[in-house]
């Protein structure tokens, strides 16, 4: 049994997400980071950084923070999402880095000044706002030759990115602009897992779909 520490984040989605497609059993433990529950004792000690998610695994005995971290020991657990041959492997690697990298520290800044105070930093707005869009520029070119992120197959490298996409309006962005982001948004949204992982640890809204 796994235990999961989470909340309604593209960060903490990632991991419930892969833990559905996997069929892993877990437990999930809210963390309400609106409330200031990421700083409580308990839970510093399976996430030193105080931050969500983070994973005890009884088999192995493992606890783990960083969301990439904890979808690379998953997929290697389970033997799925995660090329074993060389090139795809680390293609999946290079995507998902670029998104721990990139794609989630420039959202979330998105988000932090074009949702949550509008009209406060208008230089802010406007870097993260552009650099959200090249973001999906960069994303939608590599969707056009590609299904997926790392080539053909489905993998943690989609999962990963796929709920930052799916807060596209906290970043005014317009999925019409960017065509293969919006094919590869519309084909993961549809999968049962993905729709499961998306409402844990509660059900706040629907998936947006454009």
């Amino acid at each position: 049994m796994i235990d999961l520490w989470t909340w309604t984040t593209p960060n903490g989605r990632k991991v419930s997400i892969l833990l559905e497609e996997l069929g892993l059993p877990y437990r999930t433990h809210a963390v309400d980071i609106t409330q200031g529950e990421q700083y409580e004792p308990d839970f510093l000690a399976v996430s030193p950084n105080n931050k969500i998610p983070a994973i005890r695994d009884d088999d192995t005995g493992m606890v783990l923070m960083e969301s990439g971290a904890i979808l690379i020991y998953l997929a290697e657990k389970a033997g799925r999402f995660l090329p074993t041959a060389f090139e795809q492997r680390h293609r999946t690697l290079e995507w998902l880095m670029w998104q721990m990298g990139g794609l989630g520290p420039f959202l979330g800044q998105a988000h932090h000044f074009l949702q949550f105070n509008p009209g406060k930093a208008p230089y802010a707005e406007e870097r993260f706002h552009n650099e959200a869009q090249r973001l999906y520029g960069v994303l939608d070119a590599r969707l056009a030759e590609n299904a997926y992120l790392a080539g053909n197959e489905y993998t943690i490298a989609d999962i990963a990115c796929w709920p930052w996409i799916s807060r596209y309006e906290w970043q005014r962005i317009d999925l019409n602009d960017y065509p293969d982001v919006k094919r590869w948004y519309v084909e993961i949204a549809s999968r049962p897992a993905v729709q499961r992982g998306y409402h844990v640890p509660k059900r706040v809204n629907e998936i947006p779909l454009p």
